[in-house]
């Protein structure tokens, strides 16, 4: 069952989620791109932000849920901008086009693509010598809000549904330098864990169960016939509530992110 993703949930803690792809482009090397390409581009946050730096550059938006696409195109403006419903593993190994991507970012997503460190040399592929590839992956994938959900999906009477349910999953920065670097890159690999302070005004009792239910457990929780999906989330909620209790700031939710910046070597030097 392939999950549907809900623009608005995802939108809750927007600045929280838009940080990384910020601190992400600042390490992205000067460039005048022609093309510009944001798979996984989820609301369109991105793809305004590539247009307003870049106004010069095309810049396609792609992810494979058409709620997210149809939010990203009502915010991208249009003009130089657009937004598609596809698949990136199909767009990485779509050959026609291979080699006419000045920039290519990916913020997000891969984690949702099984072995995807295979996928890599393949975008790499996609992009002109001198373009570069800019990803960024969560990597807190052993912490509680991870965890806590993979355990209560175990219990019998949730496991019989959760079969083949996609679960989000990445790799050490120095993963991706290997990968990156071997696919002809010069390659910048970094980690930075965020400390999230979230619902500091103590309006929502679960804050974190509201940031994972919109993407992580997201799948999960759909998949779920709704009498256990509800059941499912009471327990999720109650143990979140004790992993992450609230402090006098509000609740803080650690938050490791995964970065690469490969700039594609030109084959002649």
């Amino acid at each position: 069952m392939d999950a549907s993703w809900d623009p608005d949930h995802y939108a809750r803690y927007a600045t929280e989620r838009d940080r990384p792809f910020v601190e992400l482009m600042a390490r992205v090397p000067e460039l005048e791109p022609r093309c510009v390409v944001d798979l996984g581009c989820g609301p369109g946050h991105g793809l305004r932000w590539l247009a307003d730096r870049w106004p010069g550059a095309q810049v396609l938006g792609l992810d494979s849920s058409p709620e997210m696409v149809a939010a990203a195109q009502g915010s991208a403006g249009g003009g130089t901008v657009r937004a598609e419903v596809g698949d990136l593993v199909d767009w990485a190994r779509g050959g026609g086009g291979a080699g006419e991507v000045d920039l290519l970012v990916t913020t997000a997503t891969l984690q949702w693509v099984p072995g995807h460190l295979a996928l890599l040399p393949d975008l790499v592929g996609r992009l002109r010598p001198g373009g570069v590839l800019a990803m960024t992956v969560p990597g807190n994938f052993g912490e509680p809000s991870h965890t806590r959900r993979r355990e209560i999906a175990e219990q019998p009477r949730y496991a019989a549904h959760l079969a083949g349910v996609a679960g989000p999953a990445a790799h050490d920065p120095a993963d991706y330098l290997r990968v990156l670097s071997a696919a002809g890159c010069e390659v910048d690999a970094w980690e930075t864990t965020y400390l999230h302070v979230l619902d500091p005004a103590g309006e929502d009792s679960d804050p974190v169960f509201t940031w994972v239910s919109a993407t992580g457990a997201r799948p999960t929780l759909q998949a779920l016939p709704p009498d256990l999906r509800q059941d499912f989330a009471d327990e999720l909620r109650a143990a979140l509530r004790e992993a992450y209790p609230r402090t006098d700031a509000g609740v803080v939710l650690p938050f490791r992110r995964v970065f690469a910046v490969a700039t594609r070597r030109d084959s002649s030097d």
